[in-house]
């Protein structure tokens, strides 16, 4: 598993081209070559519209220790109910601008409802759960994003 929190930009598509998937999460010791037959993956970047208003940047908050352990947590139990052997999240925080990305969830295991369940699930969690805060700069001031958007 890995969890990375940043605060400059990433290229996802990079990142998944590096990334080799680890052992088993759920408690298996087999080595990942060849072990999973599926990745699942979500990519999330800022839109320029929110509820009608154009939006020029947003601004992430959270607390560092406390974010990082609530996202290892809720991988470990996704891991254990979907049986996957290996996620990764990346999540931005600072400041991000339209059309950058913000949210990266990979999740790999031997079949592909596991692997398409496990990261929803993770993905669900980061936006309705993860202490993230969100607050969005507009052209005559800033709001603070009160509810996420459903997933469904």
């Amino acid at each position: 598993m890995k969890v990375e929190i940043l605060k400059q930009t990433f290229d996802p598509w990079r990142v998944l081209s590096e990334y080799r998937p680890q052992e088993s999460l759920h408690g298996s010791s087999a080595a990942s070559a060849g072990k999973y037959g599926a990745a699942a993956v979500f990519i999330g970047a800022m839109r320029k519209l929110n509820e009608g208003d154009a939006v020029q940047a947003m601004q992430l908050e959270h607390y560092p220790e406390m974010t990082r352990a609530h996202i290892e947590r809720t991988i470990e139990q996704v891991a254990a109910e979907h049986m996957i052997g290996d996620a990764l999240v990346m999540h931005r925080v600072g400041e991000v601008k339209p059309g950058e990305t913000i949210v990266l969830v990979a999740t790999w295991a031997e079949h592909r409802r596991n692997a398409y369940a496990a990261n929803r699930l993770i993905m669900e969690d980061l936006k309705s759960k993860a202490p993230f805060w969100k607050r969005e700069i507009l052209s005559g001031g800033a709001r603070w994003v009160e509810a996420n958007t459903p997933g469904y």
